[in-house]
């Protein structure tokens, strides 16, 4: 990886598009500069990109210049290598934004249980200790009858009194009793234990029960169609971010080549100087193109720092080690060029987003439903089983230990609540029309982005054809123009136009197939296509 210079202009963000005319703009300076030499001598012009060369080095062509031949050799051993393949799965396993929607699966999945947990039966035990230091029964003493109301007739009187007796008596002939009729009650006992087991089970609820499981549900697939949606995401900005770094780099090579050739021609033009060949104004105007091709290499130089960069966050590269991009910048096939995309019929119910947006529907519909059922009522049972028991000692268990089993059945039906339940279904029905809503305009959104980017990939298909053909004619037409100066039948300034025109031609091949395969991954994605899944084009591995 380079290291930023900042002695730059803009040390900052350049896009690799605007970076060409200023090239030219400055090279055009350059050939200026060489056609004032012309008329005093005639040096001999090699064939660009021979050994030699005084100022016609031949720039690398883009395919070359990116093949993975020179991405893989010569790397140092931490290198990362990375085919556009090779980052996508990368930022597919290590970025943040997939992590989380894959948390977001997990939450729903954590959902879906909490949800059915209520419609299982619910099970409790409890085990209790009480001591019991003063209570409100303890009165102090025990309760004693009266004679006069105590019931104890005389077995050796006579019948007659005998009779007598219990008419005036039987009224109160069970008080005797009371004492050993409560005389056992748990009540201000200084000791007790309680085991109790309960159960509880949800009978009918008016069909919320359901319906919430059934909104849990749709949740957990809503994220899951999230994740898929965040997957192909993070494809199109990986392959993006990797085509700029390729291009940008290109740029950068493009741009060092146009330098390396000024500082040649300085070179030649300083010894022409010295042998009187050349007068100081020769060597003053390539001094001056010089200069004003070296902040556009620094330019081209944090373009493709910034680039690669860019594409190191997205892949989560390990930080300190550099990186090695293989895919070469290359024309597709022709075939591949001339493949139509899929038609909206095809695949539109299948794209993630809107698969999501039609779950949401269904559950503002389950929503209404959940709300209708707060207005019927809810049967449960309930059923308490317990274990008592009451030492005079703490722990002395050994006693009897008594026996408490309840069952019950509730209904609950709601009679008024002050209208909350009519708002809440107001408001249910308001979230399902909204639903409906952005369902229909999420798909016509993804059509539209679809059309736009099947639009910007044909004319970046039919832009490489041309600028390709650009590319050949403006080969032929240098290496005549380097014929005829060998012969003396052109001037150094046309052999620096042909060499710009040149240069140019090959930067415009660049940023034509870097659009072209962005386009391509565009598409890609607008169909909901992603991880290597290319139905707009064969894609790039």
């Amino acid at each position: 990886m380079r290291r930023m210079d900042g002695s730059g202009p803009r040390a900052g963000r350049v896009m690799p598009g605007l970076l060409a005319p200023a090239l030219a703009l400055a090279l055009v300076g350059a050939g200026a500069a060489e056609a004032g030499a012309q008329a005093a001598t005639r040096a001999p012009v090699r064939e660009p990109g021979a050994a030699g060369a005084p100022s016609a080095a031949r720039p690398s062509s883009p395919a070359s210049a990116s093949s993975p031949a020179n991405g893989a050799v010569g790397a140092p051993a931490d290198t990362l290598v990375l085919s556009v393949s090779d980052a996508v799965s990368w930022a597919l396993e290590r970025g943040e934004e997939v992590q989380l929607a894959r948390a977001q699966v997990e939450l729903a999945e954590s959902q879906i249980k909490d949800a059915r947990a209520a419609a299982l039966p619910q099970l409790s035990a409890n085990l209790g200790y009480t001591r019991t230091f003063a209570s409100q029964f303890d009165t102090g003493g025990s309760f004693t009858l009266p004679d006069s109301l105590k019931f104890s007739p005389d077995s050796t009187a006579t019948l007659a009194e005998r009779v007598s007796y219990l008419e005036r008596r039987t009224p109160s002939a069970g008080l005797g009793g009371l004492g050993s009729l409560f005389g056992d009650l748990p009540f201000g006992r200084e000791n007790a234990y309680t085991a109790t087991a309960s159960f509880s089970q949800l009978l009918y609820s008016g069909g919320r029960m359901g319906a919430a499981l059934d909104v849990a549900e749709e949740y957990r697939d809503v994220a899951g169609l999230q994740l898929r949606e965040q997957r192909a995401e993070t494809e199109l900005a990986v392959r993006t971010a990797y085509y700029h770094a390729l291009l940008a780099g290109e740029l950068e090579r493009i741009a060092d080549a146009a330098v390396r050739q000024a500082e040649d021609f300085l070179a030649q033009e300083r010894l022409r100087e010295k042998s009187g060949a050349a007068a100081e104004l020769d060597v003053l105007r390539a001094e001056v193109a010089l200069e004003n091709l070296k902040p556009q290499l620094v330019q081209a130089r944090n373009a493709a720092e910034l680039a690669t960069l860019d594409l190191r966050r997205l892949v989560n590269a390990p930080a300190g080690r550099p990186l090695k991009l293989t895919t070469p910048l290359e024309a597709p096939p022709s075939a591949e060029l001339a493949e139509a995309a899929a038609p909206p019929e095809t695949w539109l119910g299948r794209r993630a987003a809107v698969e999501a947006a039609d779950r949401t529907v269904r559950m503002r519909e389950l929503g209404v439903k959940i709300a209708r059922g707060s207005f019927l009522p809810s049967v449960s049972l309930r059923m308490n089983y317990g274990r008592l028991a009451y030492p005079t000692q703490a722990f002395r268990l050994q006693g009897d230990w008594r026996t408490d089993w309840t069952a019950g059945l509730s209904v609950e039906l709601p009679i008024f609540d002050g209208l909350r339940r009519n708002a809440q279904l107001d408001q249910a029905h308001a979230e399902l029309d909204a639903a409906r809503l952005q369902l229909a305009q999420l798909r016509e959104g993804v059509q539209l982005q679809y059309e736009q980017a099947r639009g910007e990939r044909e004319r970046a298909a039919a832009t490489i054809a041309a600028r390709q053909k650009n590319v050949t004619q403006a080969q032929r037409v240098y290496d005549l123009t380097v014929l005829r100066y060998d012969k003396g039948l052109a001037t150094q300034l046309e052999v620096n136009d042909a060499r710009l025109a040149l240069l140019q031609a090959r930067t415009n091949l660049a940023q034509a197939l870097a659009d072209y395969y962005i386009a391509e991954a565009t598409v890609t994605r607008a169909v909901g296509g992603g991880e290597g899944a290319a139905p707009a084009g064969r894609g790039r591995r």
